[in-house]
């Protein structure tokens, strides 16, 4: 507000248009805080409006993205009677590049340029010609540069660059044999044709040619080499070049070195530039990041960790990004205390900083971090996501009986048995005995997933491959499983020859069968051995009268109706509740309404 304070001020006292010196400052400072509104405002505020200040305006709308506006300050600029120079142009033809103008707009400027016989401007022509090369419009950029009376380095680049962004590497090099009759390539120019060479050969020979040209001195144009080789693979050259004599080597040229060698997994050459780097050039982020990315892949590098987070310091450049990425690579090394000190020190820390330290701590196999690990892999089943237990299940790079029992399990619960029994082979393949409770945990895998083939030859294998005596829950797991299945009898039959007891769980099992398949007989006999062991519960009558209902036995429904009344058996009705926006809503089963 302070600078529309002081426009504000100025106008009161002086009582007169603004004078150049005055709305030049103006103008800025409101081109600074992005106000560009009242920039315009400026401008039209003075006696003599001046061509400079309206092109610093447009601009300022250019680089700020705003299309419209921008357009709109030139057409307020010619309406105040402002003449064009050779710089608004090329201003406006940077809109070409937006997504509200195209082509259409860089041949309405073209004209008006034109109209005003800037026709013969360099610096306007070039600007257009790179316009329309990155808008995709090459042919008008190629007649514009044959159209062209003088054309200058700048042009021939322009439009050379504009064939080898298009892949025509032929007539690229023919545009840049043209030239070479007229004018002598610069540095800038080579760079430009580094691109265009499709395979090692024509890299070579264009190397050859810089040399002749005594081009090789400059530095962007010899990381340039560098980098080219170095995409080809070429380690070779790349060394050669690199370790020229009295050549001069920046921190491009290293992050060059280290990203080859990354990508050819030669760690100890990469170990190399890190200890020679460090006399000769200070370290950016890249040097940095792509160092920890590179020893990342090998867990042997404890000290050389140590030499990296030296240098980060050193050179100031430790920011959080950096920070995680050193503190994860520490922990892939397995120094777990240097990685935790480091995570104190983070001056904020983030979600990706704290999720690095828990993967790190998860990452070290021990007995700690695998009783983590499979509670995590517990939390994620009982929330409903399988597929982020899988996850978690496939990082752990020790797995013990529990966390394979736990997988199994949560498999299990979600009705998932073929997956369950993927899981139970992979566990027997690396040569980890299985349970009883694993079996169990399978067992009703398969129940839940009508797998009965398969249930049977798990508690087949139980007894006669792994010697585990199935106790009275494996038991129950089978009479569930036959009873889905629609193997009634047979579930009866298992029953019956149990040497222990049978209690409430494997009846109730078979009595929910015969509800399904409506055994009238079955579904009494369980429902008998029920109210013997537990005659106060309200849902085993309830069982045995809906057995009775499927049959149409309604005499034998009211007579286990009357029986619940007067032993005052009351069956609640299940419900369930949810809460939205901090309400909790209850729903009855069978009942339309909510409280």
């Amino acid at each position: 507000m302070w600078d529309v304070q002081i426009h504000a001020s100025i106008i009161t006292s002086d009582g007169q248009e603004l004078a150049f010196a005055v709305a030049s400052k103006l103008t800025s400072l409101y081109i600074q805080f992005n106000d560009f509104v009242s920039s315009v405002s400026v401008l039209k505020g003075m006696k003599e409006p001046n061509t400079f200040l309206w092109n610093s305006v447009i601009k300022a709308h250019v680089n700020a993205g705003l299309s419209e506006s921008a357009f709109s300050a030139y057409k307020l600029m010619r309406e105040d009677g402002v003449s064009c120079d050779g710089y608004t142009f090329p201003i406006l033809s940077k809109l070409v590049l937006s997504v509200e103008c195209g082509v259409s707009f860089a041949e309405m400027i073209h004209c008006l340029a034109l109209g005003m016989g800037f026709e013969s401007d360099v610096y306007f022509c070039n600007t257009l010609i790179d316009s329309y090369a990155k808008s995709g419009c090459l042919g008008n950029a190629l007649k514009l540069f044959d159209k062209m009376l003088y054309r200058d380095l700048v042009s021939w680049t322009s439009m050379i660059s504009a064939f080898v962004s298009e892949g025509n590497a032929n007539r690229a090099f023919g545009l840049f044999n043209e030239m070479r009759k007229e004018l002598e390539p610069n540095e800038v120019t080579m760079i430009v044709m580094l691109q265009s060479c499709s395979n090692i050969i024509e890299g070579r020979q264009f190397h050859g040619y810089v040399i002749k040209c005594g081009s090789l001195m400059d530095q962007s144009l010899k990381n340039s080499i560098l980098k080219m080789y170095a995409d080809f693979g070429n380690a070779d050259d790349s060394e050669n070049l690199f370790e020229e004599t009295g050549g001069i080597r920046d921190v491009v040229s290293w992050n060059i070195m280290i990203h080859l060698y990354s990508s050819q997994g030669k760690t100890m050459k990469i170990v190399d530039c890190l200890s020679k780097l460090r006399n000769e050039v200070e370290p950016s982020i890249e040097t940095l990041t792509l160092l920890i990315s590179a020893l990342g892949e090998d867990r042997n590098h404890t000290q050389d960790v140590q030499h990296i987070h030296c240098l980060a310091l050193k050179s100031g450049l430790f920011d959080n990004i950096l920070m995680t990425s050193l503190l994860d690579l520490y922990a892939k090394c397995g120094d777990l205390e240097n990685s935790t000190k480091l995570f104190i020190e983070v001056s904020q820390r983030n979600y990706t900083t704290r999720v690095a330290v828990i993967r790190n701590f998860l990452s070290v196999p021990n007995e700690s971090t695998r009783s983590l690990q499979t509670s995590i892999l517990n939390m994620y089943v009982r929330c409903g996501d399988i597929s982020s237990a899988r996850n978690c299940f496939d990082t752990m790079l020790e797995k013990d009986l529990v966390t394979y029992s736990s997988m199994i399990e949560g498999y299990g619960t979600h009705g998932l048995g073929a997956k369950a029994l993927e899981i139970f082979h992979m566990m027997t393949k690396e040569g980890i005995e299985p349970s009883g409770v694993t079996f169990l945990n399978l067992l009703s895998a398969c129940s839940h997933s009508g797998l009965l083939r398969e249930g049977c030859k798990a508690l087949n294998s139980m007894q006669w491959e792994f010697g585990i005596e199935p106790d009275l829950d494996h038991y129950t797991c089978m009479v569930d499983l036959l009873g889905r299945s629609g193997k009634v009898k047979e579930a009866l039959s298992i029953i019956l020859k149990l040497v222990a007891s049978p209690d409430s769980l494997i009846w109730a099992a078979l009595l929910a069968a015969a509800r399904v398949y409506e055994d009238q007989r079955v579904g009494k006999y369980a429902a008998e051995k029920l109210f013997d062991l537990e005659s106060d519960n309200a849902g085993y009558y309830t069982l045995l009268s809906n057995v009775q209902a499927s049959g149409e036995r309604w005499d034998e429904v009211q007579e286990v109706r009357s029986v619940m009344q007067e032993m005052n058996l009351i069956k609640y009705p299940g419900w369930s509740c949810l809460e939205v926006k901090g309400n909790v809503h209850g729903f009855v089963s069978g009942d339309r309404s909510h409280f």
